[in-house]
């Protein structure tokens, strides 16, 4: 593994780590602050959809300044502030500060899987996603085993500062050149199948966040009845997805990668509907695992098919988050509401309609290549 491609891992390690890290302790948040699961899932939420609206504009702002400046300023800026996080007493004021971590955050999304593409390495977009996976997992774990609210950012925002570290030291400091103009956005929202693609980044991420957002609220109630640090050990499934999107991200196959990972990720989540701890832990490893690689795949898919990569990157970035606030929220309102069953539920209607949506695009991309094929060649088409 190159210097460039650690740096952009541990980046990755950096950002999901400080984007995630309240997830494991939102019984112990909801309980310090006196407000309900539906209230403290704001805490994820806001930050996901502040990282949302903010990622197209900042992939646009990298089309000017540079990607490497975006990445740094992002990942620095929302670092120090998960230093100051332990530190709020007010409800309010943390959703403010998380509102602005998630905007801090969105640089680096935004333009992370397009730097490694313009660097001649497209296949280490897998390895991007292993490290936001692993970071997610390190900074739930941190966070989870700390078994307070406070102490478990703090953690993770210490993590997170020694990671930037590693990014600032291994990106090359060359200067990249300006080469792009607006008309990359109007191109990345005129493709079908790219359309489809975010809709499966929407679908997918809001289903994922909505199962980890409730997990620990199910975990914790009768009759399992787990303690933080126990029940903050369901995390470890991240390990898996890790290591699953390292691998399947990088198969040239992505169509057939996607729909086999998306049917894995609706399997896991169907295996955690018994009341048992087995069950449940082998079912998030499974979604986990299934995700992540369709993740990967989806990702490298929309920087293959688009024809100005930045632009549909950073949309792509902007529905996978927009679907973390959207989904997570509701999915945690949705179990608060009527239970696992009816999450469970939810959950795998969301990912079916994605897979049907880019099973709908890519035949009308087939059929339209087949037809300008014929006019072209005067060749028959087949059926």
């Amino acid at each position: 593994m190159d210097r460039l491609t650690i740096g952009m891992a541990a980046g990755g390690l950096a950002s999901f780590a400080l984007l995630y890290a309240p997830q494991p302790v939102l019984p112990q948040l909801a309980h310090e602050f006196q407000i309900t699961p539906g209230h403290a899932s704001l805490a994820i939420g806001v930050a996901t959809g502040a990282l949302a609206v903010a990622v197209i504009p900042l992939s646009l702002l990298s089309e000017v300044v540079g990607r490497r400046p975006v990445i740094l300023t992002s990942v620095v800026v929302a670092a120090l502030i998960g230093l100051s996080l332990p530190l709020v007493h007010d409800f309010r004021l943390l959703i403010v500060l998380r509102a602005m971590q998630g905007v801090a955050l969105a640089g680096f999304p935004a333009v992370a899987m397009t730097y490694l593409a313009e660097h001649g390495r497209p296949k280490a977009i897998g390895m991007l996603v292993a490290g936001n996976t692993f970071g997610g997992m390190i900074g739930r774990l941190l966070a989870g085993l700390s078994g307070t609210y406070r102490g478990g950012v703090g953690l993770v925002a210490i993590f997170a500062t020694l990671a930037t570290g590693v990014l600032i030291w291994s990106l090359p400091k060359r200067t990249e050149p300006v080469k792009r103009t607006a008309r990359g956005l109007r191109s990345a929202v005129t493709q079908p199948l790219l359309w489809a693609l975010y809709a499966v980044a929407f679908l997918g991420m809001g289903s994922f966040v909505a199962m980890y957002n409730a997990i620990g609220f199910r975990l914790a109630a009768p009759p399992l009845e787990l303690s933080p640090q126990i029940a903050s050990l369901v995390f470890l499934a991240y390990a898996i997805g890790g290591v699953n999107s390292a691998t399947l991200g990088s198969q040239s196959n992505r169509r057939k990668v996607l729909f086999g990972m998306l049917g894995l990720t609706a399997a896991g989540v169907l295996m955690t509907i018994p009341s048992h701890v087995v069950p449940i832990a082998i079912g998030f490893v499974l979604l986990t695992a299934g995700w992540f690689a369709a993740h990967a795949a989806a990702g490298a898919w929309v920087n293959t098919a688009a024809r100005s990569k930045g632009p549909a990157s950073g949309l792509y970035s902007g529905a996978y988050y927009a679907g973390a606030c959207v989904g997570g929220t509701i999915g945690t309102m949705i179990y608060a509401a009527w239970g696992w069953s009816v999450l469970v539920a939810a959950s795998v209607s969301w990912l079916s309609v994605g897979a049907l949506g880019v099973w709908l695009a890519f035949r009308r991309n087939t059929r339209s290549n087949a037809k300008n094929l014929s006019r072209n060649t005067g060749a028959p088409l087949t059926r």
